[in-house]
């Protein structure tokens, strides 16, 4: 890896998520690659559904985190592979439980194929992030964000979102 890659790497190693602050841009999977193209420096950012109404923040502070660490780089936005939670980290996946969001459980062998014959529910536990309890249940498929569902925890009350795995 060459100097400039690496220092680009370095300044963005802590860029924060603007919806989830606890977590990294490169915990989250969604900062990509810094490599080198043929007219300078490339950032790819890969968002978690296409329409992320956060992508424009993301990019924008890319920027400006190169900028103010005197790094020239143009933010590349790349669409496929799609983004699955399986790029996270387990640290981010860890700092999102501490935050009170449930970490997604690992997506499914071939979820990542289109399909037209409606699959049956499978229910998952989805642990309760404030107490650990696994007596929890959906309060609504879409929570804070489409990304997240809305679960509530029947032991000590507290409603949690869950990361939806992708």
């Amino acid at each position: 890896m060459n100097a400039s890659v690496a220092a680009a790497w370095a300044a963005l190693e802590t860029l924060a998520d603007p919806e989830i602050p606890v977590v990294s841009l490169r915990d989250l999977g969604i900062l990509r690659d810094v490599r080198e193209a043929a007219d300078g420096l490339e950032v790819v950012i890969t968002p978690t559904y296409s329409g992320c109404p956060a992508m424009g923040q993301i990019e924008d502070d890319v920027r400006a985190t190169l900028a103010n660490a005197g790094i020239a780089a143009r933010v590349v936005t790349q669409l496929a592979p799609a983004w699955t939670t399986d790029w996270m980290t387990e640290e981010g996946k860890e700092k999102l439980r501490a935050y009170g969001i449930a970490p997604p459980h690992r997506t499914p062998a071939g979820s990542n194929v289109v399909r037209f014959i409606a699959k049956p529910a499978q229910v998952e536990t989805v642990p309760c992030p404030h107490c650990g309890s696994a007596h929890t249940v959906e309060s609504s498929h879409f929570g804070s964000t489409a990304c997240k569902a809305l679960y509530k925890c029947l032991d000590c009350q507290e409603p949690f979102d869950y990361f939806k795995p992708y």
